[in-house]
């Protein structure tokens, strides 16, 4: 492929952004930045790229600056934009940041997607190749963009990526040697049309699969496994509700892996992460190093050692009987449920944000069931408050403090207090890091208050 003199647009200048600009100032191309955000906002970062003869155009997005253009590279997480459509129509390319690193990649990419788990699955997942002995680099939505790696890679590199639905949209010769999919549920409905573009969206992983590729693929979510014909690659499932010829399933307390032989991995209360889901995420890791022929016993002392992701169901303290839990990266329903399943104590959930279109209806059963009390924040608080009704106590907040003062209060006598909003964190917070410190910061503030009163 080639770049020089190609009038290349990047629309959104993030981290990913940036990656790309300098990977196509490289290659000779002419590169404009189209952003949303103003000159101001940028910052005096632009000054740097615009010396390196690099347009920017900011405030907001000209239809001209697409139309003109040979290429355009969107940034994951823009949203969806009229502007791309009509430049589609007149025949004008549209490729992702990954689309464009693999025309150059060396190496062999792990490919790991899905609703929820992907950043826990990914990070596992490289932990296990590296420790089994390969070239592994963590790359996508958690790792550095792919296309850093492009001059630096060799034949013999493992790249395990997580993808999102953002990435995978504009790809067209994208491959991974592995594929995982995960789960799939309603999530990011406010950027897609609606459920069946993002499931096709995430479709788009397997498509380009050949005969020597493996899909790993979850038995028991249905929309997953209905992918198990899309191509002629291999497919290894992981299941936590029945025995398989090939592939990792949980059977008499003992994680299963197999494929001409059937060895037992480890059993269920020696997995370090907590909930049903999280061994979903270890089983599926667990087939990318069988696949890649690391012994057993390698794979399960990588997860035997694995301590887990900040913000991702994360133990932060208790006092006296009560935990607090900061699963800030549950920014949709799905996993929301998932992350109640994960404790047979009584909950005290914290939900709410900013709402991605999720249905938080399908949340009244599992919190009749284990949930004691409700406590409300952010924008979505009162579309919450109306789906939830007749189900138990609801209090609002008005801030994190607020909902860890509220939420610590009624746990009494003991109980969780789970952070695991099912939204978006963007309006009080820059992402879900921020708002998981900002939990934990609040947690141990009333840690601190409690011990001054006890002085």
């Amino acid at each position: 492929m080639n770049l020089k003199g190609k009038r290349v647009l990047i629309v959104g200048f993030g981290r990913t952004g940036e990656a790309v600009c300098t990977f196509l100032l490289q290659r000779g191309a002419r590169v404009k930045i189209s952003e949303q955000k103003t000159a101001e906002e940028l910052g005096k970062n632009i000054h740097f790229w615009q010396e390196k003869g690099v347009e920017i155009e900011s405030g907001g997005h000209r239809l001209h600056s697409f139309l003109e253009s040979s290429l355009i590279i969107p940034s994951p997480g823009v949203p969806y934009l009229q502007e791309l459509d009509e430049a589609k129509k007149k025949g004008v390319p549209i490729l992702s940041e990954i689309e464009l690193a693999t025309r150059f990649l060396k190496g062999k990419i792990v490919g790991i997607t899905g609703t929820n788990g992907k950043s826990t699955t990914a990070t596992l997942t490289h932990k296990i190749m590296t420790e089994g002995g390969f070239r592994s680099y963590l790359a996508g939505n958690i790792g550095f963009p792919l296309i850093q790696f492009v001059d630096q890679s060799h034949p013999e590199d493992i790249y395990v990526t997580e993808l999102s639905s953002f990435q995978l949209k504009y790809i067209d010769t994208f491959r991974a040697a592995v594929s995982v999919f995960l789960n799939v549920s309603p999530d990011h409905l406010d950027w897609h049309i609606d459920f069946n573009d993002y499931y096709e969206s995430k479709k788009n992983l397997l498509l380009k699969q050949r005969k020597n590729d493996t899909a790993i693929l979850n038995r028991d979510d249905s929309l997953v496994w209905a992918l198990r014909n899309l191509g002629e690659f291999r497919v290894c499932a992981f299941s936590q509700e029945r025995a398989l010829s090939r592939g990792c399933w949980v059977q008499n307390d003992w994680i299963i892996i197999a494929d001409k032989k059937r060895n037992q991995l480890m059993q269920t209360w020696e997995v370090p992460l907590l909930g049903p889901h999280n061994r979903e995420n270890i089983m599926a890791s667990a087939l990318v190093g069988h696949v890649f022929g690391i012994p057993t016993a390698t794979i399960k002392e990588s997860i035997k050692s694995f301590k887990g992701l900040e913000h991702r169901l994360e133990k932060v303290l208790a006092l006296g009987n009560v935990e607090f839990y900061n699963d800030s990266k549950a920014t949709n329903v799905d996993a929301t449920l998932k992350s109640l399943k994960s404790f047979d104590k009584p909950i005290i959930l914290i939900l709410g944000g900013r709402d991605k279109g999720g249905d938080f209806s399908l949340l009244k059963v599992p919190i009749k069931h284990r949930v004691k009390s409700v406590i409300l924040i952010g924008e979505a608080k009162e579309k919450i408050e109306k789906s939830l009704d007749g189900t138990v106590t609801m209090m609002k907040a008005s801030d994190l403090r607020e909902a860890v003062r509220l939420a610590y209060s009624a746990a009494q006598p003991q109980g969780v207090v789970l952070l695991a909003p099912a939204c978006t964190s963007f309006d009080m917070f820059q992402n879900f890091e921020e708002r998981g410190k900002a939990f934990k910061t609040e947690v141990w503030a009333l840690k601190n208050r409690m011990n001054q009163r006890k002085g």
